[in-house]
């Protein structure tokens, strides 16, 4: 798996935005994101530039406008985040982790139905 950058979770408010749509300018992601954050608009034009920084997000030069866009593929970044959540709270011991979240959790039937068919489907190795 390769490395991929480190994302605050502030940061990561911004790439769902983007994920969710892209390419877009900062004026169109402060608007989105000051619709569910009481973040200033600085704020969110500095996690920009940090997440450009980080190399997760480029953008193209349109006129005067900058179009931001995800460099980070939403799936890869998911997959690279629980793969360190499991490795970093259950010693990558993948059974401990589904068994902590199937005790303490109560799921429905159709939970269950989807879990078990994931399971089912899944390739083994």
């Amino acid at each position: 798996m390769k490395e991929l950058p480190k994302i605050s979770n502030a940061e990561l408010e911004v790439m769902k935005v983007l994920w969710e749509k892209s390419p877009m300018t900062s004026s169109e992601v402060i608007d989105k994101l000051s619709k569910t954050h009481e973040w200033k608009s600085q704020t969110i034009k500095t996690l920009i530039e940090r997440l450009v920084k980080k190399g997760a997000l480029d953008y193209d030069k349109d006129g005067r406008a900058y179009l931001y866009k995800p460099l980070v593929n939403r799936n890869e970044y998911a997959s690279f985040e629980s793969h360190n959540f499991l490795g970093k709270i259950f010693d990558g011991n993948l059974t401990s982790m589904f068994a902590n979240f199937v005790d303490n959790q109560k799921l429905s039937k159709k939970e269950y139905e989807e879990l078990k068919a994931i399971l089912h489907n899944s390739e083994v190795e």
